[in-house]
């Protein structure tokens, strides 16, 4: 299932002078995964306490895009640097689902939107990836199927963001949207499930 994450290579390699010149002033990978996460925390509380200020949704898009950018620098700042650790491992999901729900939950602060959607889709959204992360445990890698994987909600939030934020996207069209996102975010689920188990009886198929 296409997915987002399939475009990631060549995105790094759009990154990789950056990447370059963060590593030679001494930036470390686990620094930047922290720096994404307190910054979408306080994006996600200044939406929470200024709700009404619907303009300041745009901050989402804007965020978004160079989060995404962040999110792949603090891996090749790891994998190319010799930076990799376990807490690292730990950071790198952790603040991932955190700042998620710091950015998505203030959704369900606008007007005639349902507030049980979002949580429903927040929640789904962090089991979707807790099931990419057991893929290691029964001899998968760690899975990114899609089709609802971090970059595409951040695109979809991003849309939806500057949608709201324009006045270009009615508000009451949210919640069928926020419907459809849950929809695909259960298919991931199922299909990270399924291409794990598939990897991991892949080996002992062809003994």
């Amino acid at each position: 299932m296409l997915s987002i994450y399939q475009l990631k290579p060549r995105f790094q390699n759009l990154l990789r002078p950056l990447v370059q010149r963060l590593f030679d002033r001494g930036v470390t990978a686990n620094q930047v995964t922290l720096g994404a996460a307190v910054v979408s925390v306080l994006i996600g509380l200044l939406l929470a306490i200024f709700p009404a200020h619907v303009w300041l949704f745009a901050l989402i898009p804007l965020w978004m895009l160079l989060r995404m950018a962040l999110n792949a620098v603090d891996g090749m700042l790891a994998r190319e640097f010799g930076q990799q650790s376990t807490l690292g491992a730990y950071l790198n999901e952790l603040c991932d689902v955190i700042a998620d729900a710091a950015l998505f939950l203030p959704f369900a602060l606008l007007p005639g939107v349902s507030p049980v959607l979002v949580v429903l889709l927040v929640i789904g959204a962090l089991i979707s990836e807790y099931a990419g992360v057991m893929g290691p445990m029964v001899g998968a890698s760690r899975r990114y199927d899609g089709p609802m994987g971090k970059s595409d909600r951040a695109l979809c939030f991003g849309v939806i963001g500057a949608g709201a934020a324009t006045g270009l996207l009615p508000l009451t069209w949210i919640n069928p949207i926020l419907a459809v996102i849950t929809a695909l975010l259960l298919y991931t689920l199922f299909n990270r499930v399924r291409q794990g188990l598939a990897e991991a009886v892949a080996p002992s198929d062809t003994k």
